[in-house]
């Protein structure tokens, strides 16, 4: 497994256990890599994409909520939720990623640590996203290059 997938796959569970732990903590990112074994050479890349979700957060909520017809966030699974914002980020902030892999690894992503639609939810919740962007329709979002 490549060393952007287990970041991903790293930053699913932390932003995943941030989703879940209500209780305010001060540090909850300190205190996940504290708790869970962190693959030493994904650290930098689990830290800007949790960090840049977190950052980020109310613009890729809001990103994913205008491209889910009839699905609030709440509604969503804990799990295809914060696959969906995590793929959004790569989308809006990592032009060094092209769209269809982070597209591709949140699906897969998905697809591992969801339910059996997962893959399929992701997948039409992100290109939705990817087509907007190549038209130029996604306010405040450069466009996505071809």
């Amino acid at each position: 497994m490549g060393t952007r997938r287990i970041s991903r796959e790293q930053a699913l569970q932390a932003l995943f256990y941030m989703d879940m732990h209500r209780d305010p903590v001060e540090d909850p990112v300190g205190l996940f890599c504290s708790c869970f074994t962190q693959d030493k050479p994904a650290e930098p890349f689990f830290h800007r994409l949790v960090d840049g979700v977190q950052e980020n957060r109310e613009r890729i909520d809001g990103v994913i909520e205008q491209f889910s017809s009839n699905w609030k966030l709440t509604r969503m699974s804990c799990v295809d939720r914060n696959v969906l914002r995590i793929a959004v980020f790569e989308l809006l902030f990592c032009a060094d990623i092209p769209p269809k892999v982070s597209i591709n690894e949140a699906i897969d992503v998905g697809k591992r640590f969801g339910t059996e639609e997962s893959g399929a939810f992701i997948n039409g919740i992100l290109d939705s996203i990817r087509l907007a962007m190549q038209e130029n329709k996604v306010s405040g979002v450069p466009k996505l290059a071809g």
